[in-house]
């Protein structure tokens, strides 16, 4: 089976501390491991506040993994999140071949460039 380029938003609930957060987007990274998944990128976005509230929460901690695996371990992976009270949303994306491209050239920060061209002329 070939590898599908996916990648993977969760919530988690603000009532965690820092330590807490890195282990439980940690233990989704192992999830993703031991399904042979195989990690791009990951991302710690910290605490952002939410659109609206989910759970009587307005603040969460959002975590981006960038993945390619074989399409049944996402079934495995959504499991995980489903029995884990900790997460508060998530949201699973297959990624088609332009949206790799955009994100590889978002990790390597080409974009914050263009935008500060942009305003040295202003």
């Amino acid at each position: 089976m070939a590898l599908n380029n996916y990648e993977t938003v969760f919530i988690l609930t603000p009532v965690l501390s820092d330590v807490q957060m890195k282990d439980t987007a940690q233990k989704f990274v192992q999830v993703l491991k031991d399904n042979g998944a195989k990690i791009i990128n990951e991302e710690l976005w910290g605490l952002r506040k939410l659109a609206y509230p989910i759970q009587n929460k307005n603040t969460g901690f959002y975590v981006l993994i960038e993945f390619q695996a074989e399409a049944p371990v996402i079934n495995t992976l959504e499991t995980e999140y489903r029995r884990d009270e900790k997460i508060m949303r998530f949201l699973t994306t297959a990624l088609e071949k332009d949206a790799v491209e955009y994100n590889n050239k978002r990790r390597k920060g080409e974009f914050k460039k263009s935008t500060e061209k942009v305003e040295e002329k202003a």
